[in-house]
């Protein structure tokens, strides 16, 4: 069964910006249900639809299939939740790793989030140096929860 395990952290400065590409992704959501959710997807010009399970550690089932760009525009525009979620991801490699950095707009403007994804959740691995704290545990980071509390009406 396909798990997705990650980990998420703040990031602290803007370094990482030279040390990958960027790419615009905007995403909703059909389902963000405690148990499952089912999350709509374009990056460029490629559509996904991923469902997802409950997180469990930093685990959970995980499974991903390309929809057609069409389909997908659709969805966003008239099935997702609102607001859709509006993102600029920038990969960047580093020790073996691939960092997922994205930088939120819209209602979410100012959040900078990284991710790592692990092939197991006891796998080690080293920090770049503009990770900041950690925040893989608090739901408020998760995309799902984005939509319904943007960052906007809770930060400091």
């Amino acid at each position: 069964m396909p798990q997705e395990i990650e980990r998420k952290f703040l990031v602290k400065n803007e370094n990482y910006r030279q040390l990958g590409s960027s790419l615009l992704i905007q995403q909703g959501f059909l389902s963000t249900e405690k148990d499952r959710v089912v999350r709509v997807r374009i990056m460029g010009n490629e559509a996904w639809l991923t469902v997802k399970g409950i997180t469990t550690g930093i685990s959970r089932d995980e499974f991903e299939y390309r929809i057609p760009l069409d389909d997908a525009k659709y969805m966003l525009d008239n099935l997702c939740e609102k607001p859709a979620i509006k993102k600029c991801r920038y990969s960047v490699d580093f020790k073996g790793f691939t960092w997922e950095v994205d930088e939120y707009h819209g209602g979410n403007s100012g959040l900078v989030i990284a991710e790592v994804e692990l092939p197991s959740e006891d796998s080690v691995f080293e920090l770049p140096a503009w990770i900041g704290e950690e925040v893989t545990g608090d739901a408020r980071y998760y995309n799902a929860m984005l939509v319904k509390n943007p960052y906007k009406n809770w930060r400091k």
